[in-house]
């Protein structure tokens, strides 16, 4: 049996603690939640199961977050468990409300959150999570293209970095026969400063 929260998950910094602190917002975890498409596939994860019998089923969000939790840390599925019992960011991941003690669920259900979330679904995340980067980038290419229409002036922002590889310089080819003449001087000038100590014993300077 499904059935899913209507209980709105609060922000990071909202997120109840045993002690007092609240979550950053610039945590990997929490940035990653945010890029997940969530509700996008619970629809179709709840698809997997019975309105009607059996026990309740655990949410896509901790199901799929658990599986990736295991795949970013390489750990085994008991580790696994222990590392979100651990961190309230983890625990945050996978859709808790709040930091708690007790493992959220037990490490043999890892075995049915594989089988139950393939490959196919996994790469349908994937483009939705790129589809949704992109429009996001496109819609603020358009906001900039609708500024510079109307002539309001965009503030500028970051810093310009200047790669020196794309500046011209003076390089000389591997053919070009400058590079052995100015070898052959070299040459001549170490044999000058070799023969004047020898300029008794030879009288021919060698070549």
């Amino acid at each position: 049996m499904y059935r899913k929260e209507e209980q709105p998950l609060p922000p990071p910094e909202k997120f109840e603690l045993p002690f007092e602190g609240k979550l950053s917002p610039n945590n990997r975890w929490v940035i990653m939640a945010e890029l997940m498409p969530w509700d996008d596939f619970e629809e179709e994860y709840a698809k997997l199961f019975s309105a009607e019998k059996g026990a309740p089923a655990k949410l896509f969000r901790m199901a799929l977050g658990t599986l990736i939790i295991k795949e970013k840390l390489g750990t085994s599925d008991r580790e696994t468990i222990e590392q979100i019992r651990e961190n309230p960011y983890l625990q945050y991941f996978i859709g808790l409300n709040c930091y708690q003690q007790e493992p959220p669920l037990e490490s043999s259900m890892l075995v049915h959150f594989k089988k139950r979330i393939d490959g196919e679904l996994i790469n349908k995340i994937n483009k939705k999570i790129v589809k949704r980067e992109i429009d996001k980038s496109d819609k603020e290419v358009k906001k900039k293209d609708c500024l510079q229409e109307k002539g309001e002036k965009i503030k500028n922002k970051g810093k310009l970095i200047l790669d020196a590889t794309c500046a011209p310089a003076d390089i000389k080819y591997p053919t070009d026969l400058g590079i052995l003449n100015q070898a052959r001087i070299e040459k001549e000038r170490i044999i000058d400063n070799l023969y004047k100590p020898l300029r008794v014993k030879l009288r021919k300077k060698p070549r």
